[in-house]
């Protein structure tokens, strides 16, 4: 990482609220802690969880273990309360859950570890990206509508080729992901009387949990909706790994990501999703950016776009990206709208989204914002989490954007993100 604005004493705050939090993670609860926030289902679902449970905290050890501020045995009894039961490899495994999520983990805590333990993971991981393949390439066969599930972040081939990026770059199987996406980003029609196109990643997934709002939606979100998979493209193209289509693919989410910017007196902004009727209106619903989130706000949505420029070496985009971020940044009113610490949805993903774009601006304006906002990540660090342990939704992902910003090391746990 570059240098930043960022001067001593902040850095050893960052790290003692860093090395606190951690303390408070040492070992695993007892079995009946999950029951309280997950259910009947709950022990499994926390152990293999990295947004929630186990498997986020041990790769917050491992981190710390690797930079020497921290010791291995937190690690071992954190992945070992993850791989306590059968790893789950079904519909509802990805990146943050189930065997995919273990195996990132274990990938990012412990990059030396036994051979033969990880390669049973790599090979269970590839045979479930070969059936999310073969479901994907039936469903565009039918000419049909994706889940959200089949392409995003959290559960989708997006997040398992987020994992492939760093642990298998050179194999085969991420370029047949790489080749997934650039077909997803091919329009379609909307089947209305009007012939309507639409983007690839109209998703036949209702808009609202209520399932009110009819023929599915888009959505903009880095968590669920299409700013993940540019990012993933943007990231392989930065390391040179390109299948056929790859840049019309990234410019084609760029122009839809262009179509729907919204201007507003604080900044560009995206809105996080669009119905049917908003796309025959031709305009949002939202009436000014929502909260400033990593999952669907404005810091999410201009990282991806900012990876895209520096992809394909279109200053103008990156630029514009980040003249994004940093008007978001200085808009306290948008500030006023986090409500949490974590990672997804609050100070913690703010801070190292605004990090790691930083270390890629072109200019150090982006730079010269970090001190306040990792003051207001120290400030409001020990407020409630949405999950009580976790990476994404827990105290573990605050840990860690403090600890990265404290020693300026980067051992690539933002894959988690794709926001590098």
């Amino acid at each position: 990482m570059t240098e930043t604005p960022l001067r001593t004493p902040l850095l050893r705050a960052a790290e003692a609220m860093a090395a606190c939090i951690t303390d408070t993670l040492t070992e695993p609860p007892p079995p009946d802690f999950a029951a309280d926030d997950y259910g009947p289902r709950s022990t499994r679902w926390y152990a293999q969880s990295l947004s929630r449970g186990a498997a986020g905290v041990a790769l917050l050890h491992g981190v710390r273990a690797q930079t020497g501020h921290g010791g291995w045995e937190p690690v071992h009894v954190w992945l070992r309360r993850a791989t306590a039961d059968t790893l789950n490899s079904g519909s509802g495994a990805g990146l943050w859950f189930g065997a995919p999520a273990v195996t990132h983990a274990l990938t990012m805590a412990m990059p030396h570890s036994h051979p033969a333990a990880l390669d049973a993971l790599d090979h269970a991981l590839d045979d479930l990206v070969e059936r999310r393949l073969a479901a994907a390439t039936a469903r565009l066969a039918a000419r049909a509508r994706p889940s959200l599930s089949e392409f995003d972040l959290v559960r989708g081939l997006t997040g398992l080729g987020a994992h492939l990026l760093r642990r298998a770059p050179h194999e085969h199987l991420l370029r047949r992901v790489l080749a997934y996406l650039v077909r997803l980003t091919e329009p379609v029609h909307t089947n209305d009387e009007a012939g309507r196109l639409a983007p690839g990643w109209w998703s036949a997934d209702p808009a609202d949990r209520e399932g009110s709002e009819q023929g599915g939606h888009a959505n903009f979100g880095m968590a669920h909706g299409i700013a993940g998979p540019l990012a993933l493209l943007a990231l392989a193209m930065r390391q040179d790994i390109r299948v056929p289509g790859h840049a019309e693919a990234i410019r084609r989410i760029c122009t839809w990501l262009d179509r729907w910017q919204q201007t507003s007196p604080a900044g560009p902004w995206w809105p996080e999703k669009i119905t049917v009727a908003e796309l025959h209106a031709g305009k949002p619903s939202m009436s000014g950016p929502a909260r400033p989130s990593w999952c669907y706000g404005t810091p999410g949505v201009a990282r991806a776009q900012q990876l895209a420029g520096i992809a394909l070496d279109d200053d103008a985009r990156q630029e514009a990206a980040e003249e994004a971020l940093i008007r978001c940044l200085a808009d306290h009113l948008q500030l006023s709208r986090i409500v949490d610490p974590s990672l997804c949805h609050g100070w913690a993903g703010l801070a190292a989204t605004a990090w790691y774009a930083a270390d890629d601006a072109r200019t150090t304006s982006l730079q010269k914002q970090l001190p306040q906002i990792v003051r207001l990540l120290i400030q409001h660090a020990t407020d409630t989490t949405p999950a009580r342990s976790g990476l994404i939704t827990g105290p573990a992902g605050i840990a860690l954007t403090l600890h990265t910003v404290a020693t300026g090391t980067d051992v690539r746990w933002a894959t988690s993100l794709l926001i590098n």
